[in-house]
């Protein structure tokens, strides 16, 4: 894989840690074009893709996803469905809802959004998930925060027994690489 410099030249190194019997790990790249059991899609309330990844996977994957969103119909915070990834490489989408814009108890929603959506994928049976940074983008949740929940939870869900044998998380600059190293190499 090609390691992607940042505007002061450090750059985007792999990082690879062992839970378990589960690799982590951390690298840069399209979270829809991994081939991957799944991805995490950081979902609304309403399932409707909206703007940013959603836009990319309306575009790449084709009618079929909205199609079964509109047949689930909607679901609550911190809950999250999975549904097939149309045409794209990954086999499934996992829609996680998670907080939004500062609200009360972002911590807790932003932890339960991550493990309904590891849950989801082990009760499928999935081996491997990419996660995007959880709700850092246009919903606002700090990278400090959301690497550190992402990474305890990732943590703490797979020292128990698990069908996952792989789970990654997938940024796509260097601004976001930062905060999840940094926790990803105290491990």
């Amino acid at each position: 894989m090609a390691v992607e410099a940042s505007p002061t030249g450090m750059a985007c190194q792999p990082i690879v840690r062992k839970v378990g019997r589960t690799v982590v790990r951390l690298q840069h790249g399209d979270l829809t074009a991994l081939p991957v059991d799944a991805f995490v899609f950081y979902a609304r309330e309403d399932l409707h893709l909206g703007s940013g990844y959603g836009t990319a996977i309306q575009s790449r994957g084709g009618v079929a996803i909205k199609k079964e969103l509109d047949e689930i119909g909607s679901i609550k915070m911190g809950e999250a469905v999975m549904t097939g990834a149309g045409e794209m490489t990954p086999k499934h989408i996992i829609h996680a809802c998670g907080p939004k814009f500062q609200e009360a108890d972002l911590e807790k929603k932003l932890r339960d959004c991550v493990q309904s959506s590891l849950r989801v994928a082990d009760e499928a049976g999935l081996k491997t998930i990419a996660f995007p940074p959880m709700g850092t983008g246009f919903y606002g949740v700090p990278l400090d925060l959301s690497a550190d929940v992402m990474i305890d939870c990732i943590k703490a869900f797979l020292e128990r027994d698990t069908s996952l044998e792989e789970v990654i998380i997938c940024v796509i600059d260097y601004r976001d690489y930062v905060p999840f190293r940094k926790k990803m190499e105290g491990m």
